[in-house]
Order: C-alpha cells, then sequence, then structure tokens
C-alpha cells in the first residue's frame, strides 16, 4: 500500500489549508491518481487494521440497491448511523435531549458523548424492532444502490445501472460506455449525504477488467482505505461474474484530503511498515453478484498492524 502511504505525504508536505462543511477543517490537494495492480494481492491496508466485514455488507447493500440503514445495522455495520440518526434527532418525533450539532459535541464534550451514545442505541434499537419507524427515519434518500439499481427516468421508469455494465461487459467487451455514475443532480438534495464516490468505470483488456473510480471529495484517513478495498473487491465480483482476470484498480481523486483532526494518527501510520497483501476468497457456490451474501466473501493471510482511531467529521 505504498502508493496510499505516498498520498498521505504528499499532503502533509503540500496540503492547502482549507476550511470544509464539518467546521473541523483539512489540509487539502485537488486531484490526485493511485493505481493498483490487484493481481499483487487485495488491497486491504496493512499499516493500520481496516474492518473488512464492514467493507463487504456495505457494497452488498450498494448492489441490492438498498438504501435504509435497518439491514446493516442488523448486521452490526454502522457505517452510515450518524446520518440517518441525524433524520430522527432533527423531527418532531424526538423527545430527547438536544442532538444539534451532535457530531462535534461528543468530539469535545465526554458527558455529551455519553448522553449521545445512549440516544443512538435508543434508535438502533428501534430501527431493528420497528419497521415503520425505519422505514420514515432509517431512509437515507436515492443514495448509492438507489442511483446503481434504480436511476429514475423522465418518462418514469428506471435503469439498472449495475446489471446493464455487467451484461455490457459480457456482451461488448470493448467499449468505452462502461460507465455506472452515482452523481444525479436532480436528486443530490435528497439525499442524506451527497455521493463522494461519484461515477465509475470499467476497461476490459487482455481478459482482465479494470476500473477507474472518480471520488469528488476523498477522507484520505478514515475513508479512502475503505473506498480503495470496496472498489477493489467490486472490480473482483463483477470479473469474476463476466469470466475475466482482475486488471488494476484506479483510484482518481478531486478534493483530496487529511482532516486536522486525523494529523497525528497519520503520522503515526506512517512511521509503520506495510506488510504483504491479503488474498480475496470468494463462495464459488454462488454464481450471481446479485445473490452473494456477507458470508461468501472473506480474506486469508490479513496481519495488519492495529487499527487507529479517529473521530468521524459528520
Amino acid at each position: 500500500m505504498k502508493q496510499y502511504l505516498d498520498l498521505c505525504e504528499h499532503i502533509l508536505h503540500n496540503g492547502t489549508r482549507k476550511e470544509d462543511r464539518t467546521g473541523t477543517g483539512t489540509l487539502s490537494v485537488f486531484g490526485y491518481q493511485m493505481r493498483y495492480n490487484l493481481q499483487e494481492g487485495f488491497p486491504l491496508m496493512t499499516t493500520k487494521k481496516t474492518a473488512f466485514r464492514l467493507i463487504v455488507s456495505e457494497l452488498l447493500w450498494f448492489i441490492k440497491g438498498d438504501t435504509n440503514v435497518q439491514a446493516l445495522i442488523a448486521e452490526n455495520n454502522h457505517i452510515w448511523d450518524e446520518w440517518a440518526f441525524a433524520q430522527w434527532a432533527e423531527s418532531p418525533e424526538y423527545e430527547g435531549p438536544d442532538m444539534t450539532d451532535f457530531g462535534r459535541r461528543a468530539q469535545k464534550d465526554p458527558e455529551f458523548a455519553a448522553i449521545y451514545k445512549e440516544q443512538m442505541a435508543v434508535f438502533q434499537e428501534k430501527i431493528l424492532s420497528d419497521d415503520l419507524f425505519a422505514e420514515k427515519y432509517g431512509d437515507l434518500g436515492p443514495v448509492y444502490g438507489k442511483q446503481w439499481r434504480s436511476w429514475a427516468t423522465t418518462t418514469g421508469g428506471t435503469i439498472d445501472q449495475l446489471r446493464n455494465v455487467i451484461e455490457a461487459i459480457k456482451n461488448n467487451p470493448d467499449s468505452r460506455r462502461h460507465l455506472v455514475t452515482a452523481w444525479n443532480p436532480e436528486f443530490v438534495d435528497d439525499m442524506a449525504l451527497p455521493p463522494c464516490h461519484t461515477m465509475f468505470q470499467f476497461y476490459v483488456a487482455d481478459g482482465k477488467l479494470s476500473c477507474q473510480l472518480y471520488q469528488r471529495s476523498a477522507d484520505v484517513f478514515l475513508g479512502v482505505p475503505f473506498n480503495i478495498a470496496s472498489y477493489a473487491l467490486l472490480t473482483h465480483l463483477i470479473a469474476r461474474e463476466c469470466g475475466l482476470e482482475v486488471g488494476d484498480f484506479v483510484h482518481t481523486t478531486g478534493d483530496t484530503h487529511l482532516y486536522t483532526n486525523h494529523l497525528d494518527q497519520v503520522k503515526e501510520q506512517l512511521a509503520r511498515e506495510p506488510k504483504k497483501l491479503p488474498t480475496l476468497k470468494i463462495n464459488e457456490g454462488v454464481e450471481s453478484i446479485f445473490d452473494l451474501t456477507l458470508g461468501d466473501i472473506s480474506i486469508e493471510g490479513y496481519d495488519p498492524h492495529p487499527r487507529i482511531s479517529a473521530p468521524v467529521a459528520v
């Protein structure tokens, strides 16, 4: 994962101090590209432990076209909880302690952090036990899964971009139109979080499938390791379905930033020596990408350095 560590060094030495939506502040560069040869191992971060199970469950959630956190919470995946929780905490139905600006307050005030944790636990329990509550407050709007699988058309229909691109790769591998986009300008304001990874394109050459992702906003310490592994996994899954080997994953980023409250953690990670990449394993008994479950995907030989904690900028 030298490519990723080089990016961290580049931002530390060349980044511009910028303010951001969360009020945290960043060091930022614009326009960066990394390339990973997927034949050399699965690009899961080894200089800090990265939760592969969460990456898999989130990607399968996208693939199924789901936009409700209920399924994620049921699998103990809480990546999207904060955005769903905000919808409840800001609603007239919420009767608990004031949760205004809960992300930053929880980082600065241990007493409030404990209250927030209690309220989040209440929210998660209600999401799992009450389908009507989950339908109302667990849905994040037309986020990734909706755009990938049910892009709304002007005629009232939908387009299954993911299924279409798989069929196109199978039937016309040399096409230059193997694209899926999540950035739908008409519905951006209806999404709990507008898509950061906005568009990806596949390319077939010499019997190998490569993928390039364009990511408009890249949280380098927390988000980017997940994004690299997620799209590498997606490339493996689609290559397998199309009878191809894997080629490269190319990661192109726009606003590429380190949050100012992640700088110490980044320096700790840079002091660590990368280890051998793990190997991806997929259940050969499940043929279709659309039928895979969490238990069908695993990694072998993953021996990372310990996890490094850092706050999420909400």
